[in-house]
């Protein structure tokens, strides 16, 4: 047996340098062919494009104004809203609106059969009338001497209630009808002309919605930066596309224990009605609005362990790495608050090819314009 294997580690070892000499041998003769056919050697070409300027697109670091702002969900009511009811029972003789219609203040809607209180009216007429004359008399003969004080009293007391009682049934035939208290559209009538009525039963609802109120709420943590007179912008998925301007009126001074929330209110022009109480509103208050803030693409930053960003920075034809401070976001634009300042180049496309140093090549919209710049191309 050791015979055997001391045999078969000969061989082995014979066949171990066979492969050497050959692949020796082989690549002699292929590094001197190449300066016979004139070619350039493979790994000069690669070192020389790894030293060459890598190509990058930058964006000028802006200085915007931005806004802090917080969201939140709202609805909408209408400025003025009320349920006509009448205030005593009665039959409807007539419906003087057209439902989803305008209109004024003090149009009358719903007129009820007054012909009880029509009546009244006119006796209570007629016993003013006759207490006016009775006090005549009385006191021109008060004035002759020929009746007392008494009796001028009296019949001044019984012109006074006929007075009372004229008011009276004149009120009583002014119910009759229900008037519109503020000009807004009325909605959709619950009853018909013949129908009688109880004190108190609901006939139609009328709305202000020229203007609109929106409701929402805000964590307390925000109850040191709101204030009345603060703008906001709302949106609705009813109107695609549109925002529309509000002012906030009111915050209400209670604090919500349940849901530790400030309840606020804004107002709002409706321009054209597009706008419906009820509806569902995402609201975004301006808390303040700051100008000059240095705002970079999205795109420009790149992120580190440790929750660090970075970016870099072009100067001199060569990448800095600078790590920077971000602050709020609008969209794709971040606000940098420390790091990089308004008017400095940064690169927002070819970040991981670049190491703090690099050389660069601006190419993009962001790239300087160089008379050699039409000719140079890129490295293939």
């Amino acid at each position: 047996m050791p015979a055997r294997r001391r045999l078969i580690a000969a061989v082995s070892l014979a066949g171990i340098a066979a492969l050497a000499g050959y692949a020796y041998f082989a690549n002699r003769s292929a590094g001197t062919a190449l300066p016979a056919s004139g070619a350039k050697p493979a790994a000069g070409a690669g070192a020389a494009a790894a030293q060459g300027p890598a190509d990058v697109e930058t964006a000028t670091v802006a200085a915007e104004s931005m806004a802090d702002d917080v969201s939140a969900v709202g609805t909408l009511r209408s400025n003025e809203s009320v349920v006509l009811r009448p205030e005593v029972a009665g039959r409807i003789e007539a419906i003087r609106f057209r439902e989803g219609s305008p209109v004024r203040r003090g149009d009358v809607l719903v007129d009820f059969d007054a012909a009880v209180q029509r009546a009244e009216v006119q006796q209570a007429k007629a016993n003013l009338a006759l207490a006016q004359a009775n006090f005549g008399r009385t006191e021109d003969l008060f004035n002759r001497k020929f009746l007392s004080q008494s009796a001028r009293d009296e019949a001044a007391s019984r012109l006074e209630v006929a007075h009372a009682n004229m008011a009276l049934a004149e009120a009583r035939l002014g119910k009759m009808r229900v008037r519109a208290p503020f000009a807004g559209i009325v909605g959709i009538r619950n009853v018909s002309v013949g129908d009688y009525v109880k004190e108190g039963e609901e006939l139609v609802n009328l709305e202000d919605i020229a203007t609109l109120k929106v409701d929402f709420r805000l964590p307390e943590i925000y109850l040191a930066q709101i204030r009345p007179g603060q703008k906001l912008e709302l949106a609705s998925d009813a109107v695609e596309g549109r925002r529309f301007a509000a002012v906030v009126s009111a915050i209400d001074p209670l604090v919500d224990e349940q849901g530790r929330a400030v309840v606020m209110r804004a107002t709002l022009q409706n321009d054209g009605l597009r706008l419906r109480p009820g509806m569902f509103a995402r609201v975004r208050l301006i808390l303040q609005e700051r100008a000059n803030v240095a705002v970079v693409p999205e795109q420009a930053l790149v992120p580190a362990p440790g929750d660090v960003q970075f970016v870099y920075r072009v100067v001199d034809g060569k990448a800095q790495r600078v790590e920077v401070k971000t602050g709020a976001r609008r969209g794709t634009r971040v606000e940098i608050v420390k790091g990089v300042q308004a008017g400095d180049l940064v690169v927002t496309a070819g970040q991981l090819k670049l190491r703090d140093g690099a050389a660069v090549r601006v190419v993009g919209a962001e790239a300087p314009v160089a008379p050699e710049a039409g000719t140079a191309k890129p490295a293939s």
